[in-house]
């Protein structure tokens, strides 16, 4: 006996090896922990965002809590960019070159994302679902080691764009659009829907993320003649546009960007009794819609927030968002089973296959490949109604070539 239990000894050492070489081996990753990167808004601008990072860290305290993955513990490093890109630059060559994360996961902003790609995809660094739905993450050829998880902007605005002019068939749209990446993908959307009449069918400006207010701009489009606007910005420059549009009397069909229209951070400080009327895009359950209160998904997030988060606002749709995104890299980690080198980590996120999130609508599931770095592209466009929102129509997916 004791003979075979130095073979079983042996063999089990053998076994192990590999794993421990390779886990060494591999930046962020030993054999009990790995190393997991973000820069968040913590500050700055869009500051109300950050509350996706602190959702994230709550849900990887949770899992560290059940053991971790694959006998392995998450060490979230998360750090304040204050939504400016030089920052994003310094605190992402900090996680990676002093840090040594196993990969960058879902780091805010378009224009914070942009200034890290070449660099994280020339490093061969895993930077997984930036929380922004910018159209170039979905770019696999250019940048194969960046991939997407909102739906992407240009496809909203198509969406847009078609219920405007279901609305008003032969009607003019305004945009107005922060001044980056983020926003200009909104004007490649309505494009795309107008194609030939879009120079005679628009009307188009722009705001920078530092400017103090918008009022001029909305005045401006006010004055365009347009039925329809789409507004391409952040929380709180939405709140501004919903004040400002009550004040001038001017009652377009008007249509927020779905990272802008938290009933919580978006529209009570702006005041809901503005805002009737306005669309948005989803593909999350809205935790302020009656229709999920017996959810099991939202039960299950409502439940975690108790428990891990229990000062946080339960109407704010972007801890709802962290939760949602801390779950697909929880399958991304899962997949990795014992290898998380930065190779397999990149392989398994473009290998998702039909994954079901509780917090996501019904028949939306992430599929990824290494031809397809869109993993969810379906939305549905839904009304506020003073309270909340109503969602109508079918499921959505629009086209990107």
């Amino acid at each position: 006996m004791t003979m075979r239990r130095r073979l079983l000894a042996g063999a089990a050492a053998a076994l192990a090896a590999p794993r421990l070489a390779a886990a060494k081996d591999s930046p962020g990753v030993t054999a009990t922990e790995i190393r997991i990167g973000n820069t968040m808004s913590y500050s700055g601008p869009v500051s109300a965002l950050g509350i996706q990072g602190k959702t994230m860290d709550a849900y990887f305290r949770k899992l560290n809590e059940e053991g971790g993955i694959a006998g392995r513990k998450i060490r979230f490093l998360t750090y304040d960019d204050a939504y400016s890109p030089p920052k994003t630059v310094e605190q992402v060559r900090r996680l990676v070159e002093q840090d040594q994360v196993a990969c960058l996961f879902s780091n805010l902003g378009t224009p914070t994302n942009s200034a890290v790609l070449r660099y994280l995809n020339q490093r061969k660094v895993p930077n997984l679902f930036p929380s922004t739905g910018a159209d170039k993450w979905s770019n696999y050829q250019e940048y194969p080691w960046t991939i997407g998880l909102p739906p992407s902007y240009r496809i909203e605005a198509q969406l847009y764009a078609k219920h405007i002019l279901a609305t008003h068939p032969n009607g003019k749209i305004a945009i107005l659009h922060q001044n980056d990446d983020f926003g200009r993908d909104y004007v490649h959307g309505v494009r795309d829907v107008l194609g030939a009449r879009f120079e005679d069918s628009t009307r188009v400006l722009s705001y920078e993320s530092t400017d103090p207010t918008i009022d001029q701009q909305l005045i401006t489009l006010s004055a365009s003649g347009a039925q329809g606007l789409v507004l391409a910005m952040t929380a709180k420059f939405a709140s501004m546009a919903i004040r400002k549009l009550h004040e001038i009397g001017w009652k377009p069909t008007t249509c927020v960007h779905y990272g802008a229209n938290s009933v919580g951070v978006v529209i009570n400080p702006a005041g809901p009794e503005k805002a009737v009327g306005l669309t948005t895009a989803a593909y999350l359950k809205d935790p302020t819609d009656p229709s999920w209160a017996q959810d099991a998904g939202m039960l299950e997030w409502r439940a975690f927030m108790a428990k891990y988060m229990p000062d946080a606002d339960l109407t704010d749709a972007n801890s709802v968002y962290g939760y949602t995104a801390a779950r697909a890299m929880e399958q991304v980690l899962r997949q990795c089973g014992q290898d998380a080198s930065r190779e397999n980590i990149m392989r398994q996120a473009a290998n998702l296959k039909d994954v079901e999130i509780p917090t996501l609508l019904p028949g939306i599931r992430l599929n990824s490949s290494p031809t397809n770095y869109r993993p969810i592209r379906q939305m549905q466009l839904q009304r506020f109604n003073g309270k909340t929102y109503d969602r109508f129509g079918e499921l959505m997916e629009g086209s990107v070539a």
